[in-house]
C-alpha cells in the first residue's frame, strides 16, 4: 500500500524598508522660494524566508528500507520543467551536486543524482511555477517537497516544485532545502544552513518603487493626519484636505482614479504630520519618506507600503502646499517636472495662496 508523505512549503516573507526622500531646505519670505535639495538615505531590505507546513510530524516507520536509502541503488533521474526564456538547468545541477558531496554526512547514505531536462520516466521532476499547487499556499510560497523517509513513500515521479522569478542563488537554496526533504531531512536536521526555517530569498531584479508610474497596489488609500503641533491644527486639518481633494478630483497628470479615507491609525498607508522641528529639514521646510517591500534585495523598495509627509515648522497657509508636493512624490512623480503645475517652482505666495483652484 502506498502511503503519501507529508508535504513541506517554503515561504518567502517579505519585510518592509524604510527610504528617506530628499528634503526642502528653509522656507522664508526673505530666501525666496525654498528648492529642494538633495538627501536621501538608503533603505537597507532583504526577504527573509521562513517556512510553514502541513505536518512537521516525520512520517511513520513504515518497515521498508528505514536507514538505508529509499530510492534505491540507482541514480535518482531528475527531469526540469522550467520557466519560459530561462535556463534553470544549472540550478538544479548546482543544488544535486551539493547533496551528492554531502550525502552520506547529512542523509547517512549515498546519493547519486542524474540530471536529464527531458527525462520521459523520471524519478523526480523540478518544476518551476508562478504559483505553488502541492502545499498549502500562502501569498509567498517558494518551494514545495514531499518528506520522505521510506521508499514505500515514493510515487515516481515526486514532484518538488519552486517558484518562478527568484534569483539564481535563491533558486539554488530552495531547490536544495526541497532536495533535503526528499532525502528524508527536516527543519531541525542539518545542515541548518540549507534546512533551517529562516534564510534569505530574493527575486529576480525589478523595477523600483522610484521607476514605477504608479508604485502602489492600488489607488484606495488609508490617511492618518496628525498636525496637532500646527499654530492652527484646524487650518491644518483643512489644507491637508484640499491637498487631498485636489488629487481626488484628478489632478492633471496624476492617477485619476485615487480615493482617500481619514483614519484614527499611525500605520495608515498615508501619514501627514506637522511637527516644529524635525531632523529632515535644518528650517521650516519638508520631506517625504517610504517604505516598502525589496524582495529583490537591491537595497531599494519595488513598491510603497507607505509613505510619510513631515512638514516641518511652515506657515498653516502653506501646509496643504508642502502636502500635495510630497503626495505626487507618494504617485509616481518623482521629478518636479512631473507633477501638477502647481507643484513646479511655485513662489513663496504661491504656496500661500489658493494653489488647488
Amino acid at each position: 500500500m502506498l502511503r503519501r508523505s507529508p508535504v513541506v512549503a517554503l515561504v518567502l516573507v517579505v519585510v518592509l524598508a524604510g527610504c528617506l526622500g530628499p528634503v526642502f531646505g528653509p522656507e522664508s519670505p526673505s530666501t525666496g522660494p525654498d528648492r529642494p535639495s538633495s538627501g536621501t538615505s538608503p533603505s537597507g531590505t532583504t526577504a527573509v524566508a521562513s517556512e510553514s507546513e502541513r505536518d512537521d510530524t516525520p512520517p511513520t516507520d513504515y518497515g521498508a528500507d528505514v536507514g538505508g536509502n529509499p530510492w534505491g541503488s540507482e541514480p535518482i533521474v531528475v527531469a526540469v520543467e522550467g520557466p519560459p526564456g530561462r535556463d534553470v538547468v544549472p540550478l538544479v545541477r548546482i543544488a544535486a551536486a551539493y547533496w551528492e558531496a554531502n550525502d552520506t554526512r547529512y542523509v547517512g547514505y549515498e546519493v547519486d543524482y542524474e540530471i536529464r531536462p527531458d527525462a520521459a520516466d523520471p524519478d523526480v521532476v523540478v518544476r518551476f511555477h508562478d504559483e505553488i499547487e502541492g502545499c498549502e499556499r500562502t501569498d509567498h510560497t517558494a518551494g514545495c517537497a514531499p518528506y520522505i523517509t521510506s521508499a514505500v513513500q515514493i510515487d515516481r515521479p515526486v514532484t518538488v516544485e519552486i517558484k518562478t522569478g527568484l534569483s539564481d542563488t535563491s533558486a539554488i537554496q530552495v531547490v536544495k532545502h526541497e532536495f533535503g526533504h526528499t532525502l528524508g531531512l527536516g527543519h531541525d536536521d542539518e545542515p541548518q544552513d540549507v534546512m533551517r526555517t529562516g534564510v534569505t530569498l530574493t527575486t529576480l531584479p525589478q523595477p523600483n518603487a522610484t521607476e514605477r508610474a504608479f508604485p502602489w497596489a492600488d489607488g484606495e488609500f488609508t490617511v492618518y493626519v496628525d498636525v496637532d503641533e500646527a499654530p492652527n491644527p484646524d487650518a491644518a486639518r483643512g489644507q491637508v484636505t484640499r491637498a487631498l481633494n485636489y488629487y481626488q478630483r484628478g489632478a492633471p497628470g496624476m492617477p485619476d482614479n485615487l480615493t482617500f479615507e481619514l483614519v484614527d491609525d499611525p500605520d495608515a498607508e498615508l501619514v501627514i504630520r506637522y511637527t516644529e522641528t524635525s531632523s529632515c529639514s535644518e528650517g521650516p521646510g519638508s520631506c517625504g519618506s517610504s517604505r516598502g517591500p525589496d524582495p529583490d534585495g537591491d537595497g531599494a523598495s519595488e513598491t510603497y507600503a507607505a509613505f510619510v509627509v513631515t512638514v516641518v515648522g511652515v506657515d498653516t497657509e502653506a501646509v496643504g502646499w508642502h502636502t500635495g508636493y510630497w503626495l505626487a512624490s507618494a504617485f509616481g512623480a518623482e521629478a518636479d517636472a512631473e507633477k501638477p503645475p502647481p507643484f513646479r517652482n511655485a513662489s513663496y505666495r504661491e504656496r500661500r495662496g489658493e494653489w488647488w483652484k
